[in-house]
């Protein structure tokens, strides 16, 4: 038997027998009305630790759990965790403390769990001021939703009457998930509740799916131009890439013509390129056939996750485009292949309706192409995408 707790679009599934000794309806507040998204961090980082067996820890420790279940949605997919204040400055401080990581290290993008830890433990000095900027309210204000059953007023002003204030909730109101002690600033510590841990540990896949739901809403409210948002929230499996039909279409076309690489302009020789994006897949998230080009595989990993200098590389890219989609309708056999990556490159309307179809000057398919392609390119670019012109 299941006890539901109403969410818009998500519903968070708690076993009934804990509603009779915990509030946890009190528990489903706890993202409720957020300023900022490491709100939805901090609960998640606590929500890892408990499952992990954790009973006890301190501000400092769920604080490096944030950060790096942060970072790589800040750093490989460029997402602003709480938007860009009008002055261009980023507003959240957990996408901060990412940044001034990233500052004081050589981390890459794509860097593990332990590095970033370590790199934590190795810059802990430079980072504190970004840590303890993460304490001011979030792990008082998490718990708010609790504060309900008690008529007292709430101090939100002074730490130690906050702390305070919480033992005497949990003491004589209502259970928490966690209490607070006496020591200062990021050394705080954190005690859970037995009853809470027995509880999240019996839910966890369900309380994360919730928390991850609330936070990609939030996430694309403030990124409303990043496409594939949900995609972008921790590292992908490279087994999800769909390159394989694409990669025989260029290597059918290549057996009829010679194909220039879009930045060295040396023939493309079979069998020994890569296919690429032109406009990052960490950004679009997908391997659509328009977006996709044989290059130098040399290049490939100087490219990485840069966007091509528009000029003079889209003219390039285009005439390439131009020469398979002639090949596609000139050739039975290339058309085969070009059917062929349907289920896996073809999804955009726009490409399959315009781009591809048959009868298109040179001029009208390199229009429908940059028609298409600029404002994803521009989006990217506005997001922080780095711009690669090729040494």
């Amino acid at each position: 038997m299941t006890d539901q707790i109403s969410k818009i679009g998500y519903d968070l599934k708690i076993e009934a027998k804990y509603h009779n000794t915990l509030d946890i309806e009190g528990f489903s507040h706890m993202m409720k009305d957020p300023s900022y998204c490491y709100k939805f961090y901090w609960l998640e980082a606590i929500v890892q630790l408990i499952s992990e067996g954790i009973e006890q820890t301190t501000f400092d420790a769920v604080i490096n759990e944030m950060i790096c279940n942060a970072w790589y949605s800040v750093r490989e997919f460029h997402i602003h965790l709480s938007g860009m204040q009008a002055d261009g400055q980023v507003r959240d401080g957990l996408e901060r403390a990412v940044m001034r990581l990233t500052e004081l290290s050589e981390l890459p993008a794509n860097a593990s769990k332990v590095e970033i830890k370590n790199a934590i433990r190795e810059h802990d000095d430079e980072l504190k001021a970004a840590k303890g900027q993460l304490t001011n309210m979030v792990p008082y204000r998490a718990l708010a939703g609790f504060f309900a059953r008690d008529d007292s007023t709430v101090d939100w002003n002074s730490v130690r009457r906050m702390t305070a204030y919480i033992e005497k909730i949990n003491r004589d109101v209502v259970l928490l998930p966690y209490t607070l002690g006496e020591s200062g600033k990021l050394k705080k510590e954190i005690y859970f509740q037995p009853s809470w841990i027995e509880m999240i540990q019996d839910n966890t896949v369900s309380i994360l799916g919730w928390i991850q739901y609330e936070k990609v809403k939030w996430l694309q409210n403030n990124n409303p131009e990043v496409p594939g948002l949900v995609y972008k929230l921790a590292p992908m499996d490279e087994k999800m890439r769909k390159l394989n039909h694409v990669r025989k279409l260029w290597e059918g076309i290549l057996t009829f013509s010679e194909v220039k690489d879009v930045f060295t302009g040396e023939a493309v020789i079979p069998k020994q390129y890569d296919v690429d994006h032109f406009i990052p897949w960490s950004f679009v998230m997908n391997d659509e056939l328009w977006n996709l080009m044989p290059m130098d595989a040399s290049l490939n990993s100087a490219k990485s996750n840069r966007l091509p200098k528009w000029d003079p590389f889209f003219a390039r890219f285009a005439q390439n485009q131009f020469l398979l989609y002639g090949f596609i309708h000139e050739k039975a056999g290339i058309h085969k292949l070009f059917e062929a990556c349907y289920r896996d490159n073809l999804h955009s309307i726009w490409a399959g309706q315009e781009l591809y179809r048959k009868g298109n000057s040179k001029e009208e398919f390199y229009g429908i192409l940059e028609r298409n392609m600029r404002p994803v390119y521009d989006s990217a670019r506005r997001q922080g995408y780095e711009i690669w012109s090729r040494g």
